[in-house]
């Protein structure tokens, strides 16, 4: 018994204590096969997180590689155009078809590509979605938006009207032909601008220079002032109608006179140089618009800064108009310094170093001396369409003549082929932009009145200052070319660009939308109206830009002498004052030695303790040459009516101080002096040539030749190689 109860006991012990391992293996095994579970969801869920963010960045290459696409479907586009548009101007030069300029080709050529963009391409993006933020109370250039704990970069791109909420532009193409205005400004601008200045023809822009800068500063200011005063009263008449949905402040009229003023007869000058259209009526026009874009946007920039004292900023305020006023005047004036002493600079470099040596290296700092100008300037705070401008005209007056032959043919054709792309570019542009702008702002009563305005802005331009300009004038400025004048008051790429650089505000919008349909009109009908002009004003073409105009034209000034023959004889430049005579006369002594290999050498126009400074300063080119073809001006012993230009070899007695402005440089020359001829061969050793003047004639003095050798006015004509003479004739009376 005591057996068996043992192994009873025993048993149900083992089973007592084999029970729990049971349960503890059962539990085991259900906590193992749950922690399976557990490990294979976390597995799984980690490799949906992969495969969702592998999505993710699947989709953002894909997005980046159509953008990069859209880019270049872009600029291709405007690469067509501008295709386009050459061809069709080869084939309106070979037909000689003048109705119609590059320019208006280019602008209906983006007309067309603008509607089939509009309405020919399907909308392609739908991300678009509107965020509150109430607690923010101004807008900020650049946002972070936090996505799912992602953050993303949004810039500002401008304001939208709550009615125009839901009209954004969802067509992404679309978006990316919409460039962003500082391109204009910063790329397209600066060739155009300093094209203009380097390529100036100085003899005739400063034959006409006092008439040019009272059209250009004082035509300027009353054409803003008048438009800007007429576009107040038409922006009245619209509030009073209710066509007027927003604010439009007086300010915001004087910017818009400002704006529009900035004339641009691109098209007109075409057709004059290909006409050979009147010269001095051409520098007339040419000089007007090269300074009033100058003028006009150093203007707009002062009325934006005009900031009056106390709550309401839009009304008349004589402490804020004189300090817009002094803004206006150092912002030109410190513009102007900029870009002269960048050209100074230039000019310095290109003298003392041997890069001539190098034409690529010459030419590749040249271009970008030329446009860091520009961009100095903006940085500066100043214009740069100012510095830039009178950059070229330095560079084309010093930097010119130190550079090589072939960097000198470089720069001019590199420079013009940049002005003639950017120009047509920028007129494509505005066909397109009629369509493919998402701001515009179409005001029939706006639109009339500023076609209205425009009209006697420039009557009150002209029309005035010529009475004034005639009053001090011998010859007058003719009827016919104040009637072309006016009729050449077309607004162009300046207009335009400085429009769409700001279209943030409702004001705005509508300026722009009215200066695109005013260079519209222009353009097409008043550049095509110029040839039948020119014939109904009975305008001069065909005529020789070297030769003088006759003497009884009515575009230039004769000043009168003491012989009997005066009247057809000795051209001067009567509207250049003694201040102007004075400026060139200092230029051709110091200036022109110092920036240049050419003039005088300043040994003999610096007094003598500067002789050290003279020297160093003075090219060796000028010393080198003075043994090769230094030339003389003296009478023939045998007959004093003769004179002579005698050359001083190696071999012949030495130049004397008092005969430097004698000094020859060329090889072959030929001087023409009215009825006088005067050559010299620089073959041989020793020059001879000789001339014949007119017993009793009256001649001029050293600095009046060296003035109107500088300015082209003078009856004499130099064809020769290298740089340029000046022959002081002595008077033999």
């Amino acid at each position: 018994m005591e057996p068996g109860g043992k192994a009873a006991r025993f048993s149900s012990g083992w089973a007592a204590k084999a029970l729990p391992q049971r349960l503890m293996l059962l539990l085991l095994t259900l906590l193992s096969g749950r922690g399976l579970h557990v490990v294979a969801a976390a597995s799984s869920s980690g490799a949906a997180a992969e495969d969702s963010s592998a999505m993710e960045e699947l989709a953002t290459e894909k997005e980046a590689e159509e953008s990069h696409r859209q880019d270049s479907v872009s600029l291709l586009t405007f690469i067509l155009l501008l295709t386009l548009t050459i061809l069709t101007i080869w084939l309106f030069k070979h037909r000689r078809v003048r109705f119609l300029h590059e320019t208006g080709l280019a602008m209906i050529y983006g007309l067309i590509v603008g509607v089939i963009l509009r309405y020919g391409t399907p909308a392609t993006s739908g991300h678009d979605k509107s965020l509150s933020c109430t607690q923010e109370d101004r807008a900020f250039s650049t946002l972070l938006v936090n996505v799912s704990g992602k953050f993303f970069e949004y810039t500002l791109k401008g304001e939208i009207s709550p009615g125009k909420i839901n009209s954004v532009e969802q067509n992404d193409m679309l978006r990316k032909v919409t460039f962003d205005p500082e391109v204009f400004f910063n790329i397209l601008l600066p060739p155009i601008i300093f094209h203009a200045g380097y390529s100036l023809k100085k003899r005739h822009f400063f034959r006409n220079l006092g008439s040019i800068l009272a059209y250009a500063f004082l035509g300027t200011a009353v054409s803003c002032f008048i438009i800007g005063n007429l576009m107040y009263g038409v922006v009245k008449l619209m509030k009073m109608v209710g066509q007027l949905s927003d604010k439009f402040y007086y300010t915001d009229c004087l910017f818009f006179g400002a704006i529009i003023s900035a004339t641009d007869p691109v098209t007109v000058l075409a057709i004059f140089n290909e006409l050979h259209a009147d010269v001095d009526l051409y520098a007339l026009l040419f000089g007007e618009s090269v300074l009033n874009d100058a003028v006009a946007i150093v203007l707009s920039s002062s009325i934006v800064a005009y900031q009056p004292a106390g709550l309401n900023t839009h009304t008349f305020d004589a402490a804020a108009f004189f300090k817009s006023v002094g803004i206006f005047l150092g912002i030109f004036s410190g513009s102007f310094t900029m870009g002269a002493v960048t050209g100074v600079v230039t000019a310095l470099v290109t003298k003392f170093t041997k890069l001539h040596c190098f034409p690529l290296l010459e030419t590749a700092l040249f271009f970008l001396m030329s446009w860091s100008t520009f961009l100095l300037a903006e940085a500066c705070g100043f214009t740069g369409v100012v510095a830039v401008l009178f950059c070229g005209i330095t560079q084309a007056h010093y930097t010119y003549n130190n550079l090589s032959v072939e960097s000198r043919s470089r720069t001019k054709q590199l420079f013009e082929v940049l002005h003639f792309l950017a120009e047509n570019f920028i007129f494509s542009y505005m066909g397109l932009a009629l369509f493919t702008f998402q701001k515009h702002v179409f005001s029939p009563i706006f639109i009339i009145g500023a076609f209205v305005a425009i009209f006697l802005g420039r009557a009150a331009h002209i029309y005035p200052l010529s009475f004034f300009l005639n009053l001090g004038r011998r010859h007058k400025i003719g009827w016919n070319f104040q009637q072309m004048m006016m009729f050449s008051g077309l607004r162009g790429a300046m207009a335009f660009a400085l429009a769409i650089r700001d279209t943030a505000s409702y004001a705005r919008q509508m300026m722009f939308t009215t200066t695109l349909l005013i260079v519209f009109f222009t353009v097409w009908i008043i550049g095509g109206g110029t040839t039948p002009m020119l014939s109904w004003l009975n305008i001069r073409i065909g005529v020789d830009p070297d030769q003088d105009p006759p003497p009884n034209n009515d575009s230039f000034q004769v000043l009168q002498g003491d012989g009997p023959d005066s009247a057809g004889g000795n051209r001067t430049k009567q509207e250049s004052a003694w201040l102007f005579r004075l400026w060139y006369s200092f230029d051709h002594n110091y200036l022109k030695p110092i920036l240049t290999h050419s003039g005088p050498p300043l040994t003999t126009t610096l007094p003598a303790w500067c002789g050290l400074l003279a020297h160093c300063l003075t090219s060796p080119q000028v010393y080198d040459a003075s043994n090769l073809g230094r030339v003389k001006y003296v009478p023939r012993e045998s007959s004093p009516e003769i004179w002579e230009l005698r050359a001083l070899g190696e071999n012949q007695e030495p130049l004397r101080e008092e005969d430097s402005d004698f000094i020859l440089t060329e090889g072959d020359l030929t001087l023409t002096y009215g009825d006088s001829t005067v050559t010299a061969n620089g073959s041989s050793g020793s020059h001879t040539a000789s001339t014949s003047l007119e017993g009793g004639r009256k001649t001029k003095s050293s600095s009046e030749e060296v003035l109107e050798q500088d300015l082209g006015v003078g009856d004499q004509k130099i064809s020769s190689r290298g740089t340029r003479l000046v022959f002081p004739l002595e008077d033999n009376a």
